[in-house]
């Protein structure tokens, strides 16, 4: 019975030792007889017992790492406290296991040296402006020295940069002068803006009463020449008619009645004005009398017109 008892521990610690049921995303690192192996897949695994052992065990998900805050001196002599997280993955199991003693310690060391040395370089207002400039030249950085240790470098993000309180005060005083300045050349240019529009509104206000007293000029201006085109057509035209009228039967009697009637007319009204000296034929039964009279008495006040 005991020899029963102890066959299957020997069995159960046979079978513990040789199969080995790996996790996914996980990789485990076999040695055999103190000598690197293999490096298990998820799954099922058989390994020789009591000769075969796991001596490795990695997590192949990406990993973030908090890396601790830390004092960086930028190029301008300012103390910046920062503090940031790491991403990175195991992409090689036995670099992993043999590469370092503690890749997670590497890694946190070389990240904050790194960060130190591109502070550095910087002033303190291109380190809150450059933070992915930043970021990316950790990471290479990294990336490049974790190649030994199997590790691959996702990336690394600041996660504060806090200046002395000193520095903190001045910068606030800054941005509310820069603050102050833009809203005084935003109302400067506000009201240049409506001199200009108020300018440009009374120009052409002006432009547009000038167009129009132009027009109006024009339109006064065609309206006369139009009204003296239409007296002159109808004088032409009557004249015209009393031209045919003449050479019809008893035209040149009308004629001469029509004169003399504008003959007596004359006469009655030059004999108002005392300053008029007339000359009165002596004949006046005569017609052709009265309108040679006539004539003389019109070029007579045309030239003391003229």
């Amino acid at each position: 019975m005991e020899i029963a008892l102890v066959a299957l521990i020997i069995a159960v610690l046979f079978i513990t030792r040789a199969v080995k049921v790996v996790p996914q995303q996980n990789a485990w690192v076999v040695e055999r007889l103190g000598k690197y192996n293999t490096a298990l897949s998820p799954g099922l695994n058989f390994l020789v017992p009591f000769i075969d052992r796991v001596a490795y065990k990695h997590s192949l998900k990406e990993i973030p790492l908090d890396v601790p805050s830390q004092v960086c001196i930028t190029r301008d002599n300012t103390q910046l406290q920062v503090d940031g997280i790491l991403y990175f993955q195991v992409t090689d199991p036995m670099r992993a296991s043999y590469g370092s003693s503690n890749y997670v310690i590497a890694i946190t060391q070389l990240a904050q040296t790194t960060l130190r040395s591109v502070i550095g370089k910087m002033e303190l207002d291109k380190t809150f402006e450059e933070r992915d400039m930043i970021n990316a030249r950790v990471v290479e950085a990294i990336d490049e020295a974790a190649l030994n240790w199997g590790v691959k470098v996702l990336r690394y993000e600041i996660k504060d940069l806090t200046p002395p309180a000193e520095i903190l005060r001045s910068m606030q005083a800054q941005i509310t002068a820069e603050r102050e300045k833009r809203a005084v050349i935003a109302t400067s240019e506000g009201k240049r803006q409506e001199e200009i529009n108020l300018a440009e509104g009374l120009k052409q206000a002006a432009i547009a009463k000038s167009e129009g007293e132009k027009q109006a000029a024009i339109n006064i201006a065609q309206g006369q020449a139009a009204a003296i085109t239409e007296v002159a057509t109808a004088t032409a035209v009557a004249l015209a008619r009393v031209g045919a009228a003449i050479h019809q039967p008893g035209g040149q009697e009308a004629v001469q009645l029509k004169v003399a009637e504008k003959a007596v007319e004359a006469y009655s009204k030059l004999a108002q004005e005392a300053s008029t000296t007339l000359v009165v034929p002596s004949n006046m039964t005569e017609v052709s009398a009265l309108i040679s009279s006539a004539m003389k008495m019109v070029q007579a006040q045309r030239h003391d017109a003229a």
